[in-house]
């Protein structure tokens, strides 16, 4: 961390690195979907960039910039390429799982210095395959595999999602796990985002003994109810709204990417099936691109509202005056709705970039094929079925509760909203 800069100097900064990294990113990212992992030389590249450090504590020496900030951060990677970006939206939006496991767990995190991520995650939803026990002292956890473990192949510890019962009914607890107790498995063969690394894991052991301060209810951790030692209002701030606004980043930068690329290579390239010598002269793809920026442009107002949200929102708690758990609610749904949005609108921009970019755009040195098909996992992401999404945010519009379910985007975590009287 630059410790003298002003933020919003210190994010110029990690921009004009990003930048400069940028055409190495994009060079090497087809060697990191053939070997379903970007390189170590990538993760220290981006590290050095400051990248990693965006939303890490002011206190361990991070940036902690606003979630405002970080999202300019993660849309920058993104132009550039999109499993780089995931790799950066993972680092910075899953800060708030050890921040809300406790001091001590923040300490184990963030009080040696480390190249990479510092944070990784896997299967916090209902799915769960993981187990945990309570036994003297902590926790004896077993079961896995642990899926879509994105930034654990790099990340000092993974959180993992393990399933408890005391005798009073099954709950989610979040388990800090060091790196070398764990097994990564091969399986990350998938359509998109294929340089994330985001492989299984499963323990070395058949079980495994975590102290009692590495194993938090995930209850605790969503409603914030663990004092971290942390003072920066980020820290207070909605965690759907930190995760989510970050991760429409990524489908922003995807598409603002794709759309430099179409316009560099479709300049002076004839239109196949008319008169046109040179692409950008032709009315039909002045069309595609006003409606390509529409998209863009909404999904990226709407993210940016929503981010600059939750850092006010984040204020308002460390102010010690938080808002009511009805707006919560409605907050949180609201930025998981429209973060799904986000995410349509700008696969189908590039969709269109990449259906007016002729045969050669398939070839797999293209970015924008690579694009196209990372934009599409996003919008398949676990927590981001846009219908199941509407409906929530629908029923909470209508007066209604929405689905109680368990899990990081679970809503009933705050206090139930008042039906609304009929008139």
């Amino acid at each position: 961390m630059t410790g003298t800069l002003h933020p919003s100097e210190r994010l110029t900064e990690i921009l004009e690195k990003v930048r400069a990294l940028g055409p190495t990113l994009r060079e090497r990212a087809l060697d990191a979907e053939r070997a379903g992992r970007l390189s170590d030389e990538t993760i220290a590249d981006l590290d050095a960039t400051g990248a990693f450090n965006i939303g890490s504590p002011a206190e361990f020496g991070g940036d902690e910039l606003s979630v405002r900030q970080q999202l300019e951060v993660v849309a920058e990677v993104a132009k550039w390429d999109g499993s780089a970006a995931w790799t950066v939206w993972v680092g910075a939006s899953t800060n708030w799982i050890p921040a809300g496991s406790g001091a001590r767990v923040v300490e184990e995190v963030y009080g040696s210095r480390w190249v990479g991520p510092r944070v990784a995650a896997s299967s916090h939803f209902p799915a769960s395959r993981g187990r945990a026990k309570r036994v003297d002292g902590g926790w004896s956890i077993s079961g896995g595999p642990w899926t879509f473990g994105s930034d654990s192949l790099w990340a000092p510890f993974t959180n993992l999602g393990c399933i408890a019962d005391d005798g009073d009914g099954p709950y989610l607890v979040g388990v800090q796990v060091p790196r070398d107790e764990l097994r990564f498995l091969d399986d990350w063969h998938v359509a998109g985002m294929k340089g994330t690394g985001s492989v299984s894991s499963t323990l070395v052991q058949d079980e495994l003994f975590v102290p009692d301060h590495r194993g938090v209810d995930f209850r605790d951790v969503t409603g914030q109810k663990l004092d971290s030692g942390l003072k920066g209002s980020v820290w207070k701030a909605p965690s759907l709204g930190w995760s989510f606004s970050l991760m429409a980043g990524m489908s922003i930068g995807l598409a603002q990417g794709a759309l430099d690329r179409f316009l560099e290579r479709s300049a002076g390239r004839p239109l196949r099936g008319t008169t046109y010598k040179n692409q950008l002269e032709a009315p039909l793809t002045h069309l595609m691109l006003a409606e390509v920026h529409s998209k863009i442009q909404s999904a990226t107002s709407m993210t940016r509202a929503n981010a600059e949200e939750t850092d006010r929102l984040g204020e308002l708690a460390a102010a010690g005056t938080p808002a009511a758990p009805e707006y919560l609610q409605m907050f949180s749904a609201r930025v998981l709705v429209e973060t799904a949005y986000a995410a349509k609108w700008c696969a189908e921009a590039i969709e269109l970039l990449q259906r007016n970019s002729g045969s050669t755009a398939i070839m797999e040195s293209e970015p924008i094929q690579r694009a196209w098909r990372d934009a599409r996992v996003i919008t398949l992401h676990g927590a981001l079925n846009l219908e199941a999404l509407s409906e929530n945010y629908g029923r909470l519009m209508a007066g209604a509760q929405p689905h109680k379910f368990d899990g990081i985007t679970t809503l009933d975590r705050f206090a139930p909203a008042p039906l609304k009287k009929d008139v």
